[in-house]
């Protein structure tokens, strides 16, 4: 009796533990997305890259060594996300000198709120044209990889990977 007793409690342990783990494994799943993310890099191949790839990644790089952030997507735990865009308000000028070009860090910037779900590997969302989006992405602790031409955003979108880094 006593043997069938101990069994039994280690069966229950053992159905409890493994019931709980998966909960948790669902939760971290979803949970590694939370935060806010700011585009840091676009990676693309020089060989194939347009013109337009290139400009867009110098561009990046140019703002993002100046700490100046133009897309962050901040994903919350209630499964909204928002979507910082400062790339409509982009002003490339001359330098005082002549000698070369100017990007200030924008002031001003596009905000858009959405509901989101994540599974891991996707990302679904409704853009601000009330249309269901879904964009592959990749997670490795604090830096996120997406398929730049899935999120379309102008002078981004042609290609290549946006990389983000979690703040």
């Amino acid at each position: 009796m006593m043997k069938r007793n101990v069994l039994m409690l280690l069966m229950a342990a053992v159905v409890a533990f493994s019931c709980s783990s998966d909960k948790e494994d669902a939760g971290s799943e979803a949970s590694n997305i939370e935060g806010t993310w700011d585009a840091h890099e676009l990676m693309i191949d020089n060989a194939t890259a347009s013109d337009d790839e290139k400009n867009g990644r110098d561009l990046l790089n140019f703002l993002t060594a100046k700490d100046c952030f133009i897309l962050s997507l901040t994903f919350n735990q209630d499964l909204t996300v928002i979507t910082e865009n400062s790339v409509n308000y982009l002003e490339i000028n001359v330098n005082g000198s002549g000698t070369g070009l100017d990007v200030p860090c924008p002031t001003q910037s596009d905000m858009d709120n959405s509901t989101y779900t994540y599974d891991g590997q996707v990302v679904t969302f409704v853009d601000e044209n009330a249309q269901t989006v879904s964009v592959d992405v990749s997670i490795s602790g604090n830096t996120m990889t997406v398929d730049a031409a899935d999120l379309d955003i102008p002078n981004f979108n042609t290609g290549g990977q946006l990389i983000f880094i979690r703040r």
